[in-house]
């Protein structure tokens, strides 16, 4: 029976577990003691305790925890090499007793790693000894992400439709929310924003035209009432002081105020005429500039009501100054109505009356006329802007807005000559037009004191070119009376210079 157990014999069911691998097998001097007999049977190879002890049905021995075991190539440490001679070779099925003492093969798999009291603890494996867990967190990590990519993708388009379909109620638009900033002074709208209120439309009803409105812009002088417009915005009112057959003249404030208004005085020469308001209240006059420091280039800006849109502002820049203007037209009877102007040019669109401001909000100009596509001048804005918009120097209309306000009237400088406005070549000639009786040059004038005959051209005036009788009047309109100016006269083929003291003559 005892000979019958060999080493390689299958265990029986009580020895060890089903599926377990055997215990590798010891030495056989490892398990004998000195001193001891010798059993009566072979090793067991399972470790059982000899005849005479405890059967296989005893109670287990103490569980212990099986140590790990090192990944293949790991180095261990000098202290943890068991000392001694190298044991014996043993079969690969084999297995120390030691080993399977401490297996325990119904523990949870926790159970598995190491005990704190193991006396041969090896180092855990080296990352990179398990190649089986590498790389799954990256991959579940973009799967994560691809995942939410498809969901967000999805979600969108049905979104996107439903919204199109109008399944998902009523749609709210995102809106900045109101501010009330400020704005800089010397900007278009701080400009605006303090000349408004001094700003009015003027509405006028035309002589023997029942029904005709006639609108045009003008701008508060002063806080006595008196108000600065065009003269060919107001003359269709009648006699000129408000209480002919003529029709009335109604302003209208910025802020809504209306109120009827009569005429102080008017000067077709220079196209101003001032206009006066009773009992209106918190009057804002404009301040004045001046035009002399005007240059090309400067930004203006405009205010006026064309077509009645009171209000209306525009911008642009000088384009030009000292640009020789006349617009109007000759009157039945023999008198004229033709404005001559030195003017400010200007591609800001423009309403006749309203006032031209520089950067600063100062009125540096009367706006007056515009070329129209056709090629003239008209006196109101009906042909339409072209970006070519002329306005009266303040100066020059502070003047005459001073002579109206005091006298009534305007006095217009001249030099005392009649010029023939038929001269084919260029520059004025003075001298009558075919048709006409009397003399040229006026007996004791400014230009007789200077030696000026009839005959003469004359081509510059203070060192600028003169081209026609039109362009001569408007430099000598640009001046005051007492003015000196100089003036280069051909006669007989020589050029000589003359310098004239400017006169008085009241104005049409």
């Amino acid at each position: 029976m005892d000979e019958g157990k060999a080493a390689g014999q299958r265990p029986t069911w009580w020895s060890r577990p089903r599926g377990a691998r055997a215990p590798r097998p010891v030495a056989k001097d490892a398990r004998t003691v000195q001193g001891a007999p010798a059993p009566l049977h072979g090793e067991d190879p399972y470790g059982t305790p000899p005849y005479g002890g405890p059967g296989p049905w005893a109670p287990a021995p103490p569980v212990q925890r099986p140590t790990a075991t090192p990944a293949q190539g790991t180095t261990l440490p000098p202290q943890a090499q068991a000392p001694g001679p190298a044991p014996e070779a043993v079969p690969e099925h084999a297995a120390s007793p030691g080993v399977f003492a401490r297996y325990d093969p119904w523990a949870p798999p926790s159970a598995a790693a190491p005990h704190p009291a193991a006396p041969h603890t090896a180092h855990p494996p080296h990352p990179e000894a398990s190649p089986r867990h590498r790389g799954r967190p990256a991959t579940a990590v973009a799967g994560a992400v691809l995942l939410a990519l498809v969901a967000g993708t999805v979600g969108g388009g049905i979104g996107a439709y439903a919204q199109r379909q109008g399944d998902i109620g009523t749609i709210q638009l995102s809106q900045a929310p109101a501010q009330d900033t400020g704005r800089a002074p010397d900007s278009v709208a701080g400009i605006a924003g303090r000349a408004l209120p001094g700003v009015v439309t003027i509405q006028v009803r035309g002589a023997g035209e029942p029904g005709e409105l006639g609108t045009g812009t003008g701008f508060v002088l002063d806080g006595r009432g008196h108000l600065l417009t065009n003269h060919h915005v107001v003359e269709s009112a009648g006699n000129g002081n408000g209480d002919g057959d003529g029709g009335g003249i109604r302003v209208v404030f910025h802020g809504g105020e209306t109120t009827t208004a009569e005429i102080v005085g008017t000067d077709s020469g220079y196209d101003l005429a001032v206009l006066k308001v009773e009992g209106v209240s918190g009057l804002s006059p404009l301040p004045l500039g001046n035009s002399d420091s005007v240059r090309v280039g400067d930004p203006v800006v405009a205010i006026g009501s064309p077509y009645g849109l009171a209000g209306t502002v525009t911008t642009g820049i000088v384009s030009a100054t000292e640009r020789p203007v006349t617009a109007g037209g000759e009157e039945e009877g023999g008198g004229s109505d033709i404005s001559y102007v030195e003017a400010l040019q200007t591609d800001a669109p423009i309403n006749p009356g309203g006032p031209l401001m520089d950067a600063g909000g100062r009125v540096i100009g009367v706006n007056s006329a515009i070329r129209s596509a056709s090629g003239d001048l008209p006196r109101t804005d009906t042909g339409g802007s072209i970006g070519l918009g002329f306005a009266i120097p303040v100066n020059q209309a502070r003047r005459v807005a001073e002579e109206l306000i005091n006298t009534g009237r305007a006095t217009h400088p001249v030099i005392g000559v009649t010029i023939d406005m038929g001269h084919p070549a260029e520059g004025a000639r003075v001298g009558l037009s075919a048709g006409r009786e009397g003399t040229a040059v006026v007996p004791g004038g400014p230009a007789d004191a200077a030696g000026i005959e009839e005959g003469d051209v004359i081509t510059e005036v203070d060192g600028v070119r003169v081209r026609s009788g039109e362009e001569l009047i408007v430099r000598i309109r640009a001046r005051r009376p007492g003015d000196r100016l100089e003036l280069t006269v051909e006669r007989g083929g020589g050029r000589r210079s003359v310098e004239v003291v400017l006169g008085s003559a009241g104005g049409p």
